[in-house]
């Protein structure tokens, strides 16, 4: 039984949030929906207080998402806001309903009767500080530009293969920064093919081109150009033109980008490593710490700071695990077992992992030995990195716990075990 004096349930919407208040007791105090906007936020924390007359740290808030502009007012007010998977609420909700009904009201009064009983099942929600909340959301618009460059390259790619192959083996990797250039310098075959071996040489050495010689250049670019309709050479220059500002502008943001994320993790890491208070302890080094695994840069590091600060605070294995989706599902019933990919994860998480463990998987010894002998078992790479990504979240909460960095000099016995 929940020790709280009053419990809130909040259906949270679009436009409209459902407020349910019960006691102890289950008892219902008061059902009442709210409009999406300041007024309405604030009303009805106030109305909270007023139907119950109890102290602000005696109520109890249940909610399905763990964050946005509900729960941030709720925290603000002073409430404790806990948070509840949408899946186990549909579980909660049979209580009420077994025949499947499902309403606003009835969800904000599971809610609440579900923490008057299950509190367990609940997360208790703590207030991010400053820093973290901008680190996230400078991962997120990284993550984003990424992928808008990923696009932007895979239709540049497909307008040169339309008339202009021969520049696709000069620049194989076109989200270079000097390939755009050098397709301003020569747009098509015929200006390609006019082109001097000293032009060509003194653009790859003032932009510090090594991958590929001008003699290469200009042997590709000298090779018969593929017959087109009239007009489609210009269209395809006219549509790169417009890929390739785009580029550019994608390009500068990312990097201003990856600049706030370094600043913002500096400044996560300086305020996680604070010296401790009582005799004879260290300061916390998470970040240092976090930062000497192998497989882990800048993304990496960033996204399991902003998105998975607390259950690294807690050393939890198991919640990280489950969040970064490389804890297997086990379904067994009398002589059946099968064993499946958790989907139910965190996105960026996810991801995070998935790379922090490609990476490991080139750079320490044990990670490759492991990865090949996941393979020889007939496994496959998505599996056998999340296998790896499994590893590594237990060699960092190890790694938290003990307050030590990873050292790339131990045996591989040693560091099994």
């Amino acid at each position: 039984m929940s020790d709280f004096e009053v419990l809130v349930g909040i259906d949270w919407g679009a436009s409209n949030h459902q407020a349910a208040l019960v006691d102890p007791d289950g008892q219902l105090l008061g059902n009442r929906s709210f409009s999406h906007d300041g007024a309405g936020l604030a009303a009805m924390a106030d109305w909270i207080l007023a139907r119950t007359a109890a102290a602000v740290d005696a109520i109890g808030v249940a909610i399905e998402v763990p964050h946005g502009p509900v729960v941030e007012a709720m925290m603000e007010r002073g409430f404790t806001v806990h948070s509840l998977n949408p899946k186990q609420l549909d579980r909660f909700r049979d209580r009420f309903s077994p025949a499947g009904a499902k309403d606003d009201s009835r969800d904000a009064l599971t809610l609440a009767d579900a923490l008057r009983t299950d509190r367990r099942f609940f997360r208790r929600l703590k207030s991010d500080t400053a820093e973290v909340v901008e680190l996230r959301e400078w991962t997120r618009i990284a993550n984003e530009l990424t992928s808008e460059r990923t696009r932007l390259v895979n239709r540049l790619r497909q307008q040169l293969w339309r008339y202009y192959p021969q520049f696709l083996k000069v620049a194989s990797d076109l989200s270079k920064s000097w390939v755009p250039e050098l397709w301003k310098l020569a747009p098509t075959p015929a200006k390609a093919r006019r082109l001097r071996p000293a032009t060509i040489e003194t653009f790859l050495k003032n932009r510090r081109v090594r991958v590929v010689s001008a003699q290469d250049v200009l042997k590709q670019f000298r090779e018969p150009a593929i017959a087109v309709a009239p007009g489609t050479a210009e269209a395809a220059v006219a549509h790169i033109r417009v890929i390739v500002n785009r580029l550019h502008l994608v390009a500068r943001e990312l990097s201003n980008a990856h600049r706030q994320m370094d600043r913002l993790t500096a400044a996560v890491a300086a305020a996680l490593e604070n010296p401790g208070t009582g005799p004879g302890t260290e300061p916390q080094r998470d970040v240092t710490i976090l930062a000497s695994l192998p497989g882990v840069g800048r993304i990496v590091l960033a996204t399991l700071l902003s998105e998975a600060l607390e259950p690294l605070r807690r050393r939890d294995y198991q919640a990280l695990r489950c969040l970064c989706g490389v804890a297997p599902v086990t379904r067994r019933s009398g002589k059946s077992l099968v064993v499946k990919r958790r989907l139910a994860a965190h996105k960026r998480l996810q991801d995070a992992v998935y790379h922090w463990a490609g990476i490991a998987v080139l750079r320490d010894p044990i990670c490759k030995a492991k990865y090949a002998a996941l393979r020889a078992r007939g496994h496959g790479h998505a599996r056998a990195l999340r296998s790896i990504g499994d590893r590594l979240i237990a060699v960092a909460c190890a790694m938290l716990t003990s307050q030590t960095e990873f050292d790339r000099d131990l045996s591989p016995s040693s560091s099994a075990a």
